[in-house]
């Protein structure tokens, strides 16, 4: 016998079948007249992460949302982490309320707002008060979605996209590339220096409405570590590897050996971007020297892209 129970799967079961942990987030969007709004969101999470020329996250709302008909319209949007603290946390709640116009949502909301980094202007402000912001463009070209348009705020009829666009009669789904990521100070700098337990800024966790009178949510408590585990490759086994990567280009014994604690899924990249260093510095022999300048100009790299 099984020590589960089968519950029954309904709509939003992320909020009424299951215990989800999810983030919470303001997105800002650009109103017709050209007002920046903000709306609440949980269902928000990467979604190309690497391998393609672009980043992007991935957004669902519910497709008569001023979030969603904005983005419909103007195709920008801005993602923005608040903190967890209690006044914060009631604000949130109370711009997630469903049919309150941006007008209404607005009158009276406590953020302030200023302007982003990313190019153009039409987009909307980010807030002041996250600690940090994704500014975003919906790729709208994606699945055909490039001819839905605003407007029907009682449900589309079909045909339905896969994964973008209006994708039910009251869903919508956004891949949005990611043109900027904002970051405040303090946390810039940790990512660049070195994170420790307490530099995490305190996030917010929702669960989601769990019932008719409460939205559930969890304060940040603190951050702990837990160390990898270390699966040292050997000396040979990145040899081998190494020996194949080119037919011109060879690696010394010592500079195999700089390799050996590079994940084995992660090792023919690493060999391949050592590869393409030789063909544009004429090495046809990459020593452990030249390992210790393709690391340190990785590094300046590294922080170069993280200071954009």
């Amino acid at each position: 016998m099984s020590s589960f129970k089968d519950l029954r799967i309904v709509d939003n079961f992320y909020q009424t079948s299951l215990f989800f942990p999810m983030p919470t987030v303001l997105i800002s969007t650009l109103t017709e007249d050209g007002k920046t709004t903000i709306g609440p969101y949980s269902l928000v999470q990467p979604y190309y992460v690497a391998g393609k020329e672009y980043y992007a996250m991935l957004l669902n709302a519910r497709n008569s949302s001023n979030t969603a008909q904005n983005l419909l319209r103007n195709g920008k949007c801005a993602i923005n982490f608040v903190t967890d603290d209690r006044k914060t946390f009631k604000e949130v709640v109370r711009l997630g309320w469903p049919g309150d116009t941006p007008e209404e949502k607005m009158k009276d909301c406590f953020f302030t707002f200023e302007k982003g980094i990313a190019e153009g202007e039409d987009r909307p402000m980010v807030v002041t008060e996250a600690f940090q912001v994704i500014e975003c463009t919906w790729v709208r070209e994606l699945d055909g979605a490039d001819k839905d348009l605003p407007g029907q705020l009682e449900g589309y009829e079909p045909p339905y996209h896969d994964f973008n666009g209006i994708t039910s009669k009251f869903g919508a789904t956004f891949i949005l590339k990611i043109d900027k990521i904002l970051m405040k100070e303090k946390y810039y700098n940790a990512i660049l220096n070195g994170v420790r337990a307490k530099d995490f800024p305190h996030v917010p966790v929702d669960y989601g409405y769990r019932d008719s009178k409460n939205f559930w949510y969890a304060k940040f408590r603190r951050a702990l570590p837990e160390l990898l585990p270390i699966r040292a490759t050997t000396v040979e086994s990145v040899k081998y590897a190494a020996n194949r990567i080119d037919d011109k280009i060879k690696f010394t014994d010592e500079a195999c050996a700089k390799l050996v604690n590079v994940p084995r899924i992660f090792l023919p990249t690493a060999l391949k971007g050592c590869v393409a260093w030789a063909r544009e510095n004429n090495v046809e022999l990459i020593t452990a020297e030249h390992m210790d300048e393709i690391n340190d100009k990785r590094s300046k790299e590294k922080k170069g892209n993280k200071s954009k």
